[in-house]
């Protein structure tokens, strides 16, 4: 059979297989790095270390996990997306289990700053946009917002026993815990294939098998470099840029970082807050999957903008709820639906605007870009806690910048426009 020749497509497509495993992979490094999170009380009251001194750790990993972002898509180009996933998660297996032995804050730096941080980063966001764009012609919006929920997954299923693990068992319970799941998750990725292709299937949604592109040559540090320079002209880009920047800002650095510390100065037990988080992740991993079935239906415009207001609304609410049960509870659905919800039509944009070879590693500069934020906001939170004693602040400036996002979301111009339906496939 010739490479584009028409071919059945089996009733389960192996692109639903490939899905399955990277919502797994994305599930279990989100759970790794929620750990920062469950680590803060602990290592304060065994070490003594100050908050701003573990958050500069977490921000040192939030801006990496970012930052590898583009070229860990352009290593998957190079080098195939199952040796770098597998190698990712090798990384992370071997950060955490290393930190075990460390006593000195140089050596939470390394463990879960720099090398969390890479092997993170590198089994993140862009995974989702590489398989989508490979594997995907049909239903490209519900599968991205799928991937992009298993961050929020992540939170689900470790946080609470990990937040039980650190409360009643010091921390190491804790780095153990991940690092034999970060084990187990790297031998799943021997199930993976590169492209549809490989197993003689067309993408699915597609009728005809098409050859796989060749490997890209050169260095894939160079090629991420290459695209940047390619688009940072490009005002789209920007507007993407600076409004995921926010994104960060108001996610990773400072909720995932801060929000069981904030809830235990107001009287709420690390064990519930732990709790809380999970809650606000059930109700992300519903928002974010309905935004990518809305991305593949409305303007990602719009959607971008009720996304950033809800959330700037949200977190200017929280300062002044009094912590009770009621008022967190509505706090965690409205933040909760949109914490990531804004990843599905941001990818969409960008795939839209700079192409599918293209698209991934703009979208993981966008993502170097959404963790700068975050860094700064986990090391700011920190920063203002230690020197005003109040978490205050850091919310009112992070849900004003949210409103600032949502209004420039409606100038991006390219691309995000209410998408053609593709052809009916089967599944």
């Amino acid at each position: 059979m010739s490479p584009s020749a028409a071919a059945p497509t089996p009733r389960l497509h192996y692109a639903w297989v490939i899905a399955a495993i990277a919502f797994f992979l994305l599930l279990v490094a989100a759970g790794v790095r929620a750990a920062s999170g469950v680590l803060i009380l602990p290592l304060e009251s065994e070490f003594g270390w100050s908050r701003a001194t573990i958050s500069a750790a977490a921000a040192v990993s939030i801006f990496l996990y970012g930052f590898t972002g583009p070229f860990s898509a352009a290593m998957m180009q190079s080098y195939g997306i199952k040796r770098t996933l597998l190698g990712a998660m090798l990384l992370l297996a071997v950060a955490t289990a290393s930190s075990l032995m460390m006593t000195q804050p140089w050596q939470l730096m390394l463990t879960w700053g720099v090398m969390v941080g890479f092997g993170a980063g590198t089994a993140s966001l862009p995974l989702a946009s590489a398989i989508v764009n490979r594997w995907f012609i049909a239903h490209k919006g519900l599968v991205t917002g799928l991937l992009t929920a298993s961050m929020a997954a992540g939170q689900l299923v470790f946080l609470p026993t990990l937040a039980y693990l650190g409360e009643h068992h010091g921390w190491r319970p804790v780095v153990v815990a991940v690092t034999i799941a970060a084990i187990v998750i790297a031998l799943g990725t021997l199930l993976l294939r590169e492209h549809p292709a490989d197993i003689g299937s067309p993408p699915l949604g597609g009728s005809r098998i098409e050859p796989p592109p060749p490997p890209s040559a050169g260095n894939p540090i160079l090629t991420a470099f290459r695209a940047l320079i390619e688009v940072r002209a490009s005002r789209d880009f920007w507007l993407l840029a600076v409004t995921f920047f926010i994104c960060g800002l108001s996610t990773s650095g400072l909720v995932a970082v801060h929000f069981i510390a904030y809830c235990f100065d107001n009287g709420i037990s690390q064990t519930r807050g732990a709790a809380l988080l999970a809650f606000i992740g059930v109700f992300n991993v519903i928002g974010t999957t309905v935004s990518g079935w809305l991305t593949d239906r409305w303007d990602s415009r719009w959607l971008l903008f009720w996304y950033y207001g809800l959330r700037g609304l949200s977190l200017l609410f929280l300062p002044y709820t009094g912590f009770d049960a009621v008022s967190l509870t509505v706090f965690a659905v409205f933040y909760g639906l949109d914490w990531v919800a804004t990843v599905p039509p941001t990818v969409r944009l960008a795939t839209d605007s700079y192409g599918k070879q293209k698209g991934p590693i703009v979208f993981g500069w966008l993502l170097a870009i959404h963790q700068l934020g975050g860094a700064i906001a986990a090391f700011g939170a920190g920063f203002m806690r230690t020197a005003l004693e109040s978490y205050i602040q850091a919310f009112i400036v992070s849900g004003l910048a949210c409103l600032a996002a949502a209004a420039m979301a409606l100038a991006i111009s390219g691309g995000g426009r209410r998408p053609a339906r593709p052809a009916t496939a089967a599944a």
